[in-house]
């Protein structure tokens, strides 16, 4: 399946309306990254678009993304140095298990929405929202070429 059709225009809007939600209550930035398939291991793929779309370049290294692979159903939830150096060991692990869950049950939608936002209320303990906030990255859904 091509990536940029796994999710009909609705279900991106939703995903789009999670992402926006999740950054009003957080100075964190997250991004959604959709491929048809994997390529090489998920961590490092996930790790190497995170570079390539610049998450890195926040002032708070405070970026947040989550990868999906849709024909290899596989996911990643990379998160940047300066969330990493705050939060505890296995920070991103109930949010993981929270996609297992719904993606085993085809709601890719529902899981990545509901992620999103969790990621969004356990960032704002560390990263609150600001009024001098600026969005720093894109709130859009990047595919494969």
């Amino acid at each position: 399946m091509k990536a940029s059709t796994f999710f009909s225009k609705e279900q991106q809007a939703q995903l789009l309306g999670a992402v926006k939600e999740a950054e009003m209550e957080t100075s964190g930035e997250v991004r959604v990254h959709i491929e048809s398939s994997l390529k090489g291991e998920v961590l490092d793929r996930a790790s190497w678009l995170f570079k390539k779309l610049g998450m890195h370049k926040t002032a708070e290294r405070n970026g947040v993304l989550f990868y999906l692979a849709v024909n290899d159903r596989k996911f990643a939830i990379i998160g940047d140095a300066g969330i990493n150096a705050k939060v505890p060991p296995g920070f991103w692990d109930d949010i993981s298990e929270l996609l297992k869950k719904n993606f085993k049950e085809g709601k890719f939608t529902e899981g990545l929405s509901e992620g999103i936002l969790l990621a969004g209320e356990h960032l704002k303990i560390h990263f609150p929202h600001r009024p001098d906030d600026v969005n720093e990255l894109p709130d859009e859904i990047s595919f494969d070429k």
